[in-house]
């Protein structure tokens, strides 16, 4: 506690127990202070406006919920803030008219890097006059977040056959409160097909799923506050001379927790909106895999609302299926170079984007190589358990593959290359082997979990199909 690394990322916390807080991640800062200030407030009141519209006018409640949410937006940012979201709203759709997606892509783009590439971003931040904590992130994340909200309109306004969709769809589509700010990002299709319908009714006990669900993020919450008070684990990473007194163990401990940290962030974040969002009567997109779950590169999405939306427009439209090698890794670099924009450019992000690109097609280049004839000719005479045996060693491999490109972005390069020289140079064999060992185990136990799950639903298939 008295390292002078630690000196900004501590600070003051539970005055009564003497317990400082990890303080090293302002995202997390932002939900234990000014969120629950301002953001909360807002979109309690959205809550009760929606349920409000939900019971009186329900065939107009998309309309309310623009105005709502235009109103937030004015109270919380001003009018300059407004006036420079309806302009690139404007101009996008303006775009969309040409009905060209070659042209959508380039002004959307554009528009996004006049937020993440200087001096461009500044310039129009400093048009937002007043200060208060929230005012970057607010405006960064309105803003990014609008223009992918308006490229899938307008992607979606070039797909329709007879003319394309007004200017007030797409007021009604951006200015929906708990995505507004901070996401998800909901395609547009989605949404205008589910907030458009007049009749609203729930599934059979989904009132009890979205209750169980807040309160498993009131929970969550709860618990991350209390870690933060005594862990430290976001703290650490920053003294390198410290961390270097760490054995193997730990170090890999503390490099697995820093991602469980932001699984977690993702879970509650997305979560909470997500959760209102269900009480609007949409279906939004669903919150990150588990980390632990995770020994895929294809699978590795923190915020799924941006991977679907990358994978409908640019993904999966340049893929394909997926199966060929080039159009893989055309589709694959052309994702990462709109997420490096997306995420703002910058030598981490060159590095993270470049190495996930590469885990990305090296699995393919994997696959491909093992269904060869001699390769696929012999794992046909294997049984099927030692199959996923075999399967389990690389996923193994590749699940530290995840962890240690992903905490590039978290920490810190140097952080990064420490902990891949501890554990693959200087800790081999014993504490690699160990390592890998126990994450093996753990791979089997997710593969077995995927087989059972895989099982039911061709059982729940069958059943289906005789009745």
């Amino acid at each position: 506690m008295n390292r002078k690394a630690f000196r900004d990322g501590i600070k003051p916390g539970w005055h009564y127990f003497g317990r400082k807080m990890d303080v090293a991640d302002f995202e997390w800062v932002m939900w234990f202070t000014s969120f629950r200030n301002i953001i909360v407030f807002a979109l309690s009141g959205h809550v009760l406006f929606g349920k409000l519209c939900s019971m009186t006018v329900p065939q107009h409640r998309a309309v309310m919920y623009m105005i709502y949410g235009a109103l937030a937006v004015l109270a919380s940012m001003g009018l300059v803030y407004l006036m420079i979201i309806l302009s690139h709203c404007l101009l996008l759709y303006s775009v969309a008219l040409a009905k060209q997606k070659w042209l959508c892509y380039v002004a959307g783009l554009c528009c996004l890097a006049s937020f993440k590439v200087e001096p461009f971003g500044s310039w129009q931040s400093g048009f937002v006059t007043g200060a208060f904590d929230l005012q970057d992130v607010l405006f960064y994340g309105g803003c990014t977040f609008t223009i992918m909200r308006c490229m899938s309109f307008a992607l979606e306004s070039c797909e329709r056959e007879e003319g394309i969709y007004s200017i007030f769809d797409l007021l009604k589509y951006n200015f929906y409160l708990p995505f507004f700010f901070f996401g998800p990002v909901m395609t547009f299709d989605q949404f205008r097909a589910q907030v458009s319908t007049r009749e609203l009714r729930r599934k059979d006990d989904e009132m009890k799923s979205i209750r169980v669900n807040a309160l498993l993020h009131v929970g969550a919450i709860m618990a991350v506050d209390i870690f933060f008070h005594f862990f430290y684990i976001l703290t650490l990473p920053s003294d390198l001379k410290f961390v270097n007194r760490l054995s193997d163990w730990s170090l890999a401990g503390l490099a697995y927790s820093n991602l469980v940290y932001d699984w977690v962030k993702a879970a509650v974040m997305f979560g909470v909106t997500n959760t209102i969002a269900r009480l609007d009567h949409l279906d939004p997109p669903q919150p990150p895999k588990c980390i632990t779950m995770l020994y895929i590169f294809a699978e590795t999405h923190f915020d799924r609302g941006i991977n679907d939306w990358l994978c409908k427009y640019v993904y999966d439209h340049i893929g394909e299926n997926h199966d060929h090698i080039l159009k893989e890794l055309v589709a694959s670099i052309a994702t990462f170079a709109i997420t490096t924009l997306w995420l703002g450019p910058c030598e981490v992000v060159y590095i993270w984007s470049l190495v996930n690109c590469f885990g990305l097609n090296f699995e393919l280049w994997v696959q491909k190589f093992f269904q060869l004839g001699p390769f696929a000719k012999l794992e046909a005479k294997l049984s099927g358990a030692m199959s996923r045996r075999i399967r389990a060693a690389f996923g193994a491999v590749n699940f530290w593959a995840i962890v240690l490109y992903n905490i590039l972005a978290l920490n810190s390069l140097e952080f990064a290359l420490l902990v891949t020289k501890r554990l693959l140079v200087l800790g081999f064999p014993v504490s690699t082997l160990s390592i890998w060992f126990i994450t093996y185990c753990g791979v089997q136990l997710i593969k077995e979990r995927e087989r059972i799950l895989a099982i039911k639903e061709e059982d729940k298939g069958d059943k289906a199909k005789l009745e």
